[in-house]
Parts: structure tokens; sequence; C-alpha cells
């Protein structure tokens, strides 16, 4: 028994907010920021939208696309950095959304690999029996915890959410392998001081600006790009493949030159690879769905082909998924 993704669905919200625009708010330029980042441009949610009503609308729509009602689903599980609030998880309020009664939900915070890791989750609930329908969904409101006065970070960060449904399979497809890791000695590298029990939010929290995502750039930039090859080339050996079987390789969208980087090392050519960063940023735990979602309706995903997800983040964790499509 393997588990297979049958539909996909992602959402961004409406609000555009282009590198122009940025340089009206911080010191920086359109260039410096596409030259650096690859980003043209990203989406911003609107003050009443949350993190649950981005992943409600990508879910209806990969319901939608696997002909299912919220009651056939009997898993939800939401990979989210950025929660509607901390008590109780985002998965039970998209529950409630959704009218999915017969699921049981949670969250899985892998930071920019979460959507990995609740895939790997939900395989493990497929190929024991345990659910028949789950929905996966990696869904972000950065902006939230974006500081608009760092050009460090500000320029990189943005909302969305991407869903797929996972169901059990007999035949050679669907996914073959899932690894992930994590090494919490870097855990510095890219976190939110304040907002938990060690460092609650009062007034001088918010002085400092510690309730907003910091990063160390230059030393997640070196980490990613090795470890992202190391995994991706890992995860190809234990399938029996060679990186040129592959026919897609769908990336998180951190950076274009951490992408570029990985598909140098591992003598991938960039048409085999989906990037979709400089229309959305960087969107955490929903890049990668949302790029699997947009890959799926551009017909890039084409039955009997090998597709590579792979993803590293916040953590710090990693990851990547071979999939027979």
């Amino acid at each position: 028994m393997k588990a297979r993704i049958v539909s996909t669905g992602s959402y961004v919200p409406e609000r555009v907010l282009t590198n122009h625009d940025l340089e009206k708010m911080v010191e920086t330029s359109d260039e410096w920021i596409t030259e650096r980042t690859g980003i043209k441009e990203r989406r911003i949610g609107a003050p009443e939208q949350t993190t649950s009503d981005l992943a409600f609308e990508a879910s209806l729509k990969a319901l939608k696309n696997a002909n299912l009602t919220a009651k056939d689903i009997d898993l939800i599980i939401v990979a989210t950095v950025t929660p509607d609030m901390l008590v109780p998880s985002t998965a039970c309020i998209l529950q409630m959304k959704l009218g999915a009664s017969n699921a049981v939900a949670f969250d899985i915070n892998g930071a920019c690999t979460g959507f990995i890791y609740a895939l790997s989750v939900a395989e493990k609930f497929i190929k024991t029996g345990a659910s028949k329908k789950a929905l996966v969904v990696g869904a972000e409101m950065l902006s939230r915890f974006t500081d608009w006065t760092d050009r460090t970070t500000c320029v990189l960060l943005a909302d969305g959410a991407g869903a797929v449904v996972v169901e059990p399979t007999k035949k050679n497809e669907g996914i073959q392998i899932i690894d992930i890791f994590s090494d919490g000695t870097m855990w510095d590298f890219i976190h939110i001081p304040a907002g938990g029990a060690k460092m609650p939010i009062t007034e001088e929290v918010i002085k400092k600006r510690l309730n907003f995502i910091k990063m160390k750039g230059n030393e997640t930039f070196k980490v990613a790009v090795k470890t992202l090859e190391e995994v991706v080339d890992s995860t190809l050996k234990k399938g029996g493949l060679k990186s040129s079987e592959l026919s897609l390789l769908v990336p998180h969208q951190a950076n274009i030159r951490i992408i570029q980087a990985m598909a140098k090392r591992l003598d991938l050519p960039m048409e085999k690879v989906m990037v979709n960063i400089h229309k959305y940023g960087n969107t955490s735990a929903a890049s990668i769905p949302i790029a699997l979602d947009e890959a799926n309706e551009q017909g890039r995903l084409r039955k009997g082909d090998y597709i590579m997800l792979a993803a590293f983040g916040a953590g710090l964790t990693w990851g990547a998924a071979l999939i027979k499509w």
C-alpha cells in the first residue's frame, strides 16, 4: 500500500505588494531584490483574513478537484508557523469551516519544510490504514510576523496556502520515498524571539520588535544549498533513480539563488525546476503546495512522471519526497 496525491489546490490573497511598493517603505530597490532573491512581487492577506481562511480556500479547490466533499475527509493536517492563535490548532478551525466532521485535525510546525513533514505524517496514516482520505495543507500569514522596517526580511516574506488530498493506492505510484530531518543546534538561524513561553509579549518586547521574524541570511543560505543537494541526492538513491530521470523538481521557494545552486549541483536543467518565487515570494510551508498546484494546472505533472519535492527551513528542518505521479 502506498499513499498517492490525487488532487491539488492553492489560494493566494488578492493584494499584490511589488518591489516598487517596498522601495517606498524601506531602503531597497527593485533591482537589488530581484538580483538577490528573484522576487518581483508577493501577496499580502487582507486585514480581516486569517491563516485558516487561506487554508479554507485552498482546501475547497483541492476537494473539488478530487470530486470529494469535506465529510469524505478523515484526516486534516495543517503545516504552519503562523496559526490563527496558539490554541486551538488552525487545523481544527479549518475543520469547522469546511464542515469536515469525520476528520481528526492537528497542526505541524516544520517551518518551510512543514508541508513535507505533514505529507510524511499523512503517508504513515494512509499506509497503516488509519486514514483513507487525508487533506494536507500548508498555509501561512507571514506578513503578520514580518518587521516591515527590516529590509533583510520584509522583501522575502508573503502569504498563501496550498493543499493536497492523499489517498491509498495499491499500484506502483504515489509517494515512493519521503525523508525528513532536523538539527536544533542551529535554531537561531531563523526564529521569532517573542510570543511563546520563553518570552511572552510585553510592551518592552514590542518596543524592541522581538515579536517578528529574525534571520541570519548568509549562514542560512550556505547551509540550505548544501543540505538541499544532499537530501535530494540521498532520496534519489533510495528510490534507485538518477537526477536525469526526474521530470520536475518542486523546491521550497525561498531564494532563486538557492534554487539555481541546488539545480546546478544536481546537474538538473532549470527547465525541470518549478519556479514561481517571482510572483509569490517566500510563503514558508505554503510554497511547495502552491507551486505543485501551479505545475499541475500547467500540465507539468503527467502520469508516471517522477517528481521531487524538497525544502529547508527554520529549526533547522529539511526534507524531500520522491513521487511517481
